[in-house]
């Protein structure tokens, strides 16, 4: 097995910078074709310290790979070879669609962050479904989440409709499901944030009790640019309806008080978004009083920056620009970091340090 050390310096020193020649979109899709032909590779296991039991589902590491780096699942097998407890595919329509125009993706190397206005570029919801109906044929030790996102061309009356057309799709396939409403890419979307277009959403893909299907657990994707007051009513509409977790948080629409002046549109990713998040995770902490589970997402590209959402109230963080410019040896070194963390702070699991912050 290849070690971290041989991974990280393969990646700065051959492969990143052929990658970074490249137009953003055409490095992504090639990225993905590597991982998907690579045959899979033997991985350690996690140290027990670091297992996390959310929703009566184990996850081997609290480290997970963003939606928006793999939208169709075609590299599975590859974040589960890199070392990743969780991945959350898509955003996954209903129809496909191309998502739209490019250029739609680019980088900012002095931020090592990305803005993308892609628009849920997406094969359908048909050939994702059986993607991972095939991989679940084998035992996968990774974990899958599925992010729902609607059609551009879905009618506003309609949205609650596509959101349950995709959980019944993907209801016994995905570990857990995510509604997306904070896209800042297709219009209107993050309207539906509201509390009364969150209940007609819930209403449409509330699953019937009984059975011998298990529920699957639904979160909720928001966005980091919520006023307070409008986060804390996302808060308890969803402990009113009885979500089983937030996801925060998507990219933000945020410039200059982020620190970034770029002018291209779209969803701001990377570290400048890293403080906004973190501020977002205990802000929800806080108000549910740890109620209800949150993944903490953006910015993240060390252990450390992990660290510090599971204090501020995370109980798993995703991550997605930091891989891309940071290498697949940062999960590794994630998951390491973090296990040092613990065992310094004399924390027996990373769940007695969720949210200790607040």
């Amino acid at each position: 097995m290849f070690s971290t050390s041989t991974i990280d310096l393969g990646y700065r020193w051959l492969l990143k910078p052929y990658l970074f020649v490249m137009d953003p979109e055409a490095a992504h899709r090639l990225t993905l074709r590597l991982l998907a032909a690579a045959p899979p590779l033997p991985r350690r296991s996690s140290p027990p310290e670091l297992a996390v039991k959310l929703w009566d589902i184990d996850f081997p590491n609290p480290v997970g790979l963003a939606a928006g780096m793999d939208k169709d699942a075609v590299a599975v097998q590859g974040w589960e070879s890199l070392g990743f407890g969780f991945a959350e595919i898509g955003s996954v329509t209903p129809k496909p669609q191309p998502g739209n125009d490019p250029p739609r993706l680019w980088r900012l190397r002095d931020k090592k962050a990305l803005i993308n206005r892609l628009g849920f570029p997406s094969e359908g919801m048909d050939v994702v479904a059986e993607r991972i109906e095939r991989l679940r044929k084998r035992p996968l030790s990774i974990r899958l989440g599925v992010n729902f996102g609607p059609n551009k061309d879905t009618p506003p009356d309609a949205v609650a409709a596509d959101y349950a057309a995709l959980m019944e799709k993907f209801n016994g396939l995905a570990d857990f499901v995510v509604i997306n409403v904070s896209s800042p890419n297709t219009p209107g979307l993050r309207n539906w944030q509201s509390p009364e277009k969150m209940r007609e959403i819930f209403a449409a893909i509330r699953q019937p009790d009984g059975g011998d299907r298990k529920p699957v657990p639904i979160l909720v994707k928001i966005a980091p640019d919520l006023e307070r007051n409008d986060m804390f009513r996302i808060c308890e509409i969803a402990l009113d309806l009885g979500l089983d977790g937030i996801v925060a948080a998507n990219s933000t629409i945020a410039r200059r008080a982020v620190g970034v002046t770029s002018s291209h549109e779209g969803g701001l990713s990377g570290p400048p978004l890293k403080i906004r998040a973190r501020e977002l995770i205990r802000d929800i902490f806080l108000h549910t009083r740890g109620r209800i589970p949150i993944i903490g997402v953006g910015g993240i590209s060390s252990a450390e920056d992990a660290w510090l959402d599971i204090r501020a109230g995370a109980s798993l963080v995703e991550l997605y620009t930091g891989l891309i410019y940071e290498g697949p040896a940062l999960i590794d070194k994630i998951n390491s970091g973090l296990l040092d963390l613990l065992r310094r702070g004399k924390f027996r699991s990373i769940s007695e340090a969720v949210g200790i912050d607040r």
